[in-house]
């Protein structure tokens, strides 16, 4: 070889889950199904998410439930640390922050994750939700830790 990089991910990672998905159109795993949110584009450190609102997304009074900005956030910001990782790493969300900015009653939300800041075992993440007229909805930051790969998650 010539020294140049491909685009490969290596086997086993959650990057190579993810950008089957991307392809296919199939969820990145059944929670995301669930709620409906479609991954869009991933990378190592960065992840965008679309989710059309339907009425089981709204609360009693007809806007998006702070549940579903909170899931959508986590789910990119999680999906943006893990692609990351290397094969056979795991990862849980340590801690989670949501500003809700304005409400949506309708439309597609598109949710971009990224990576600010990974060091061995901790990373710093942040994500802003945004309607398709690219108002921001929401702005969340996370901390995820890297399990250690003999770690039980219970």
């Amino acid at each position: 070889m010539d020294g140049a990089q491909t685009n490969t991910p290596e086997p086993g990672t959650f990057l190579e889950r993810y950008l089957t998905a991307v392809h296919s159109g199939a969820p990145a795993f059944p929670y995301a199904g669930l709620l409906g949110m479609r991954l869009l584009e991933v990378e190592p450190g960065r992840a965008k998410i679309e989710l059309e609102v339907a009425e089981h997304h709204q609360n009693p009074v007809g806007t998006v439930h702070g549940g579903v900005y909170c899931s959508l956030a986590d789910t990119a910001m999680g999906i943006a640390y893990s692609a990351a990782l290397g094969p056979g790493q795991r990862f849980v969300t340590v801690e989670l922050h949501v500003q809700f900015l304005r409400p949506a009653q309708s439309g597609r939300l598109l949710a971009e994750g990224r990576l600010i800041k990974s060091g061995r075992r901790l990373g710093f993440l942040e994500c802003d939700i945004r309607n398709d007229q690219g108002e921001l909805l929401a702005r969340a930051s996370c901390t995820c830790m890297a399990l250690p790969e003999r770690a039980e998650v219970s």
